[in-house]
């Protein structure tokens, strides 16, 4: 059983991995459909769709920043291969969250959404954080990866800055109990440490070889 979950998936093994991931990165959504065929979407049913869509889309954006750290540290690579649909639903559950703001919360109303982003620091960083996820989703695909060569992992390193403008934005939506967003931060930052570390590691291991 241990040999067998430790062991390199095959490819239907991943092909089923993919749909598995697939679905439960669905299952946000169709709770939230449930919840509104029933409604039982709290008394403020806009700002729990807002705060379930915006959750869901860091979360999944931690996870999909988790995926390399894992490489680093156990040496596996198969995993690696869930990134681009993994960011590709963080960037979906961002839309949602930013429709539901522009849409629901405040009708098109593009004077007083302007208000709002300028009277609200957290709203900027929020804004700032998905407008710089708009290119990376727009280079998500295999054309865009092969034509922006090495510009295209270049232009993917935003996804750090949009973490930490994204954990800013729901740190300061918190105005009281920050023990969740507090939770966020230390995650996202062992998981920059990670980075940074074995980048060190292997930049001080090639200082060191000796050479002719």
């Amino acid at each position: 059983m241990l040999r067998s979950l430790s062991a390199t998936p095959n490819k239907a093994q991943i092909s089923r991995i993919k749909g598995l991931v697939f679905a439960l990165c669905l299952v946000p959504l169709a709770r939230l459909i449930w919840l509104g065929f029933h409604d039982d979407l709290s008394a403020n049913p806009v700002e729990f769709i807002e705060r379930s869509t915006g959750f869901w889309a860091l979360f999944i954006l931690l996870v999909t920043l988790a995926l390399t750290p894992i490489k680093l540290i156990s040496g596996r690579v198969w995993q690696i291969q869930l990134r681009r649909m993994l960011g590709l639903f963080m960037f979906f559950y961002a839309c949602l969250h930013i429709i539901t703001y522009v849409w629901l919360d405040f009708a098109f109303n593009w004077l007083d959404i302007t208000k709002d982003i300028t009277k609200h620091p957290r709203i900027l960083v929020g804004f700032a954080a998905f407008m710089l996820a708009v290119p990376l989703a727009a280079t998500s695909t295999n054309a865009m990866v092969r034509r922006l060569r090495n510009n295209w992992k270049k232009l993917h390193q935003l996804v750090y800055l949009i973490a930490i403008l994204a954990v800013i934005h729901f740190w300061w939506l918190v105005k009281k109990d920050i023990r969740e967003p507090l939770l966020y931060a230390v995650i996202l930052i062992a998981l920059l440490g990670i980075r940074v570390y074995y980048k060190t590691a292997l930049a001080d291991k090639s200082k060191s070889i000796p050479r002719d």
